[in-house]
Parts: C-alpha cells; structure tokens; sequence
C-alpha cells in the first residue's frame, strides 16, 4: 500500500457537502490511466459512490476499520460515516471522513497507516503481541496529542451576503462578469471572484487566479456588499473544498475536456461530477442554471435540491426543454431572434439578440449561451426584467469590461483577435468567430486568417493534438509560441510537439514558426502583414503576457473596438 495524499478538505467536495478528511492510497503496481474520455456505462467511476465493504481490498477494509475505531476512541467532535471511494487510476483508493480537528484528523489517518503497514488487525477484540499493544497506545497517545485547527469554511449561521456560485470547462470568467454587470445595473453593490482578480464594483482590488476558497472568503467577509459573484474553478474544489457552506444560485455552462489527468481526473463524467458540487450545494428554494445542451450538465439536475432552470441554444427543439416547459418549467432560450424567459407556457421578452452587445449578432455562439446562462443568474437573484436587458445590452467584450475574452482590434488592413481560449471547445467557438469577420472583411472571397497557438504544459496529449487539429483544418496561417512560465513539468519540445503532432494529422502541410512568446509572435506576425493589401485576421490565444500584448497593439497603433455597433459592424457578412 502506497500514501498518496492525506489532504483536508475545507468545505463541501466531491465526497461530502461538508468538510472531510481525505486519504488516498494506491494498491499494486504502479499503472497509468489509459482510457476513453467519455466511457461506456460499464466503465463509469462515480467518484462521491461509497464503495460497499463486500468490494473493498481487503486492506482498504482493515484500513477503514482502523480509522472508524481510532476516530471512536479519540473523538474530535465531527460525526459521520467513514466512506470509500475508488477512482479511475488503476488501484487508487480514497478514504473520506468528516473533521473538526485537523492535526487530529491527520494522526488518525497517520496513525491507521502504520498499523496497517504493521499487520495489526482493527478488530477491538483482536489478541494483540505486546509489541502491537505498545504500538496501539504510543499511536492513541500521539492521536490525543493533536488538536486543531478547526475547519475555516463559512457556515450558513456566519455568512451575510446572498451567492451565485458560477462554475463550467468554458465561458467562467465571461458569465461571472456578465453577471455582476447585470446586478450593478439593477443597484446592487457586488463583489466578484474571477480567474483574473477579485473585483469589488467595477474596480479589479487583487489581480490573480481567486477562484479557489480563498476569493470566495475575501469577498464573505467583507460588510459593505450586497451579493457575491464567485467564479469556482475545479482545481479548488478538489484541493481544498468551496470554502463555504451553499449558494442561493448556481450556473454550470459546460463541461468538455480540459485539464484532464490532473488530481486523478480523467473523464467527462468525472469532471462533471466535480462540477456538480456547485450546483448540489445549492438551497432547495434556490436556483441551479444548467446547460440544457450539454448532457453531462443536463444530468446533474438529477443529484441537486434547488429548482432547476435551463438555458438552451437549441431552444425548443431540444426535446428535454420541451419536457421542461411541459412541466411547467423554466427556461431562457432565444425565440423569433430574441432572448427570452419561458416559464411553462408563457414568454417574458427580454432583448432582441441583435442588441447583445458580446453576442455579435449571434456569430458569437458561445456567448449567446453566456447570456442566457447570465440572464437565468440574474433572475434567480430577483433581478427585473428591466434591469437585465440593461445589463445585457450595455456589456460590451471591450479590454475594460471583458479582458481577454474575444478583445478585438483593427487598423487599415489588420483584425486581431485576443482570447483566452485554450481547449479544443474554446478554440472552435473562437474561430467561428474569426472566420464571420473574414467573410464580412473579404471582398470576393474570405480574408486569409492566421492563428498564434501555444498551450500550458498541463494540457494532457490528446487536448495538445486536438487544439492543433482542429485549428490546422480552419486557418490560412499557422504560427506557434511557447510559454516557458507554464511548461508545468513538461518540456518545452513536448508541448510544441504534441501541438504541432495534431497540426500535421489536421492536414497542415506547410511551415510552423515559431516564437519564444506571444508578444515576440504577435511582433514578428505584425511585421509581416503592415503592408499587406487586404486585409487580414490574426487571431492570437493569449495566456501569459496579455497587458505586454494590449501594449503592443497600441504602440502599432491598432485600436480597440469597443463601440457595439462597430462590433456588429465586422460579423455582418
């Protein structure tokens, strides 16, 4: 038996709604995960199933009785079940039980160890060696020496400000501004986590990846708001737990392959699971928004309390929407070019699609989508119709309001197109996008188009191969840079390699530049096209120098256009 971690989860997780001692041991061999990301029934894992005892390693069974008699005999003051859980990397058991006392939580958990490591069996009654009696009383002595501290997660009893938890693969950051935006325009004053910085108004107060935990007590803890907007990544959720103790309204946008192979995830369903705790810790007169579209969202309106509204691009074409509505149901769709709440049989009209600013006439798919799922927020947080179609016309995807999210630039001959798209899901909404603008700047025929691609080195394989893939069938140019901060174990020749792997299986035949980063790439790609005629469509994946890339284009004067009717302007080909 081999320790992989003992790890204290701060709040609800995967395994409990509460605060749980986690510990994750391996059994056997030491084997890789090889498999299909979205699995046959039969190759399910249901991470938060409790495995019965009659399918339990018969050493992860002592282990369990171990831990339920040292938790018995040296109480911390949590109750609950000592549950086991397996994962889908091969002979990897997880141990899960509720804390009070971390120090405490970790002996026994060090403690059970030992002694399995040790051949002592857990049954009380069990004729122990005096060597073994010894070592039971040394361990329960080390066990009564340990103590706190308490778990720091925000109870309900504690917690002021009213919360909308936003969680998905895509679309995140996008719809947690949307949201605040919209609760600003109905007179909210609103705090908000994101991936780029803890926002309080409209004004960034701590740059940096908050969407862990610890944004979420920044924005609890303060007295002068009205809502909290928490952006909840699944890195967090995994690491540490939300942090607090439920919402009163959720959003899922999506759930497709991104950040796989880390903390022992490997599949769609796996990673909709962990997603789902945003959704399930939600009060049952709540509100959960979920991706009517996406069937691995969809389905977690199965495992939740609250109430369940969806969002939909299919609209009522979607045979499950329909059964919604039959039920009396709430959804927001688009009907007859506008967004809409439909709520059994009735519409409430909110905004032509044409006045979304983000949605770009609809060419922006993946916003459109960010907009309903915003809209269903908004309104579960008891904003008026009013006040959300003025939210949703006056969000604009400028540098100021939208930084990094299909921020867009121009001069005579040159469109850029700076995103943070970095999944294969992200990539083809962007160049949807990309290619609406070549038609429309084209004159006989599409504007040529070059992508600047480069990925973080977390990336697994298959998500490298598939975002080369996918761009190399799209574009007239392909470039590569690198981004030697976020190589994250791998080397550098690996990640270009699986990108440019992927490119040649999409068919790209020609060159691939390269550069060392994406200032030195946008640079050289400028260059190049400064007395193009025509026009060109550069679209840039910026994750690692964006305020060094928002610089350069200023300095070669290609400014950004931020006024909405310009916007339309560029996708109306």
């Amino acid at each position: 038996m081999r320790l992989i971690e003992i790890r204290p989860l701060d709040g609800p997780n995967v395994y409990r709604l509460e605060p749980v001692l986690k510990l994750e041991v391996a059994i056997g061999r030491r084997r890789t995960w090889f498999g299909q990301r979205d699995p046959a029934p039969y190759n399910l894992v249901r991470l938060g199933a409790n495995v019965p005892r009659s399918a339990r390693h018969v050493r992860i069974a002592a282990l369990a009785d171990w831990i339920r008699r040292l938790r018995r005999e040296h109480p911390d003051g949590a109750t609950g079940a000592v549950t086991v859980h397996q994962s889908s990397d091969p002979g990897y058991w997880i141990l899960a039980w509720p804390w009070a006392l971390e120090d405490r939580a970790r002996a026994i958990a060090e403690a059970a160890l030992t002694l399995i490591e040790k051949d002592v069996r857990p049954g009380s009654k069990e004729r122990l060696t005096p060597r073994q009696q010894r070592l039971v009383e040394n361990l329960g002595a080390r066990i009564e020496g340990a103590t706190g501290p308490a778990p720091s997660w925000i109870r309900d009893a504690d917690r002021h400000l009213p919360v909308v938890s936003i969680t998905g693969t895509n679309g995140k950051t996008t719809t947690t501004r949307l949201i605040a935006h919209i609760l600003r325009q109905a007179g909210m004053r609103v705090g908000a986590t994101t991936s780029d910085g803890i926002v309080v108004g409209a004004e960034m107060v701590e740059p940096g990846d908050w969407t862990g935990p610890g944004g979420a007590h920044a924005i609890l803890g303060r007295d002068d708001l009205d809502v909290a907007v928490l952006e909840t990544a699944r890195g967090g959720i995994l690491l540490r737990g939300m942090g607090y103790e439920s919402n009163e309204a959720s959003v899922i946008t999506n759930v497709s392959s991104d950040h796989m192979d880390l903390q022992g995830i490997h599949t769609l369903p796996e990673l909709a699971e962990v997603k789902a705790t945003v959704a399930r810790i939600t009060k049952p007169d709540g509100w959960v928004v979920l991706n009517a579209d996406d069937r691995y969202v969809a389905d977690i309106a199965h495992r939740v309390r609250a109430r369940v509204a969806y969002f939909s691009l299919e609209g009522d074409r979607s045979p499950l929407i329909r059964r919604h509505l039959r039920a009396g149901g709430r959804a927001y769709l688009v009907r007859d070019g506008g967004i809409g709440e439909a709520e059994g049989d009735r519409w409430r009209d909110i905004t032509a699609l044409a006045s979304v600013p983000i949605a770009l006439g609809g060419v922006a798919r993946h916003n459109v989508a960010n907009a309903l799922a915003a809209a269903g927020a908004s309104r579960a947080m008891g904003v008026s119709l009013d006040a959300l179609r003025r939210g949703l016309r006056s969000f604009v995807p400028t540098t100021d309001a939208s930084r990094g999210r299909l921020n867009v630039f121009r001069d005579a001959n040159r469109i850029v197109i700076v995103d943070f798209a970095h999944n294969e899901a992200g990539v083809a909404v962007l160049l949807d996008v990309a290619e609406s603008m070549a038609r429309t700047a084209g004159r006989q025929q599409p504007a040529p188009i070059t992508a600047i691609v480069g990925l973080a080195g977390d990336r697994p394989d298959d998500t490298l191969r598939g975002v080369g893939r996918i761009i190399a069938g799209r574009v007239d140019r392909l470039v590569l840079k690198e981004m030697l901060h976020y190589l994250r174990g791998r080397s550098r020749e690996s990640v270009i390699g699986e990108i440019s792997a992927g490119a040649r299986e999409g068919g790209w035949h020609d060159e691939l530049p390269l550069y060392g980063s994406e200032v030195e790439a946008m640079a050289a790609e400028l260059d190049r096209t400064s007395e193009t005629r025509g026009v060109e469509v550069i679209v840039l994946l910026c994750h690692e120098q964006r305020e060094e890339i928002f610089q350069l284009l200023a300095e070669r004067s290609l400014r950004p256009i931020d006024a909405p009717a310009e916007l339309a302007r560029l996708v109306a080909g």
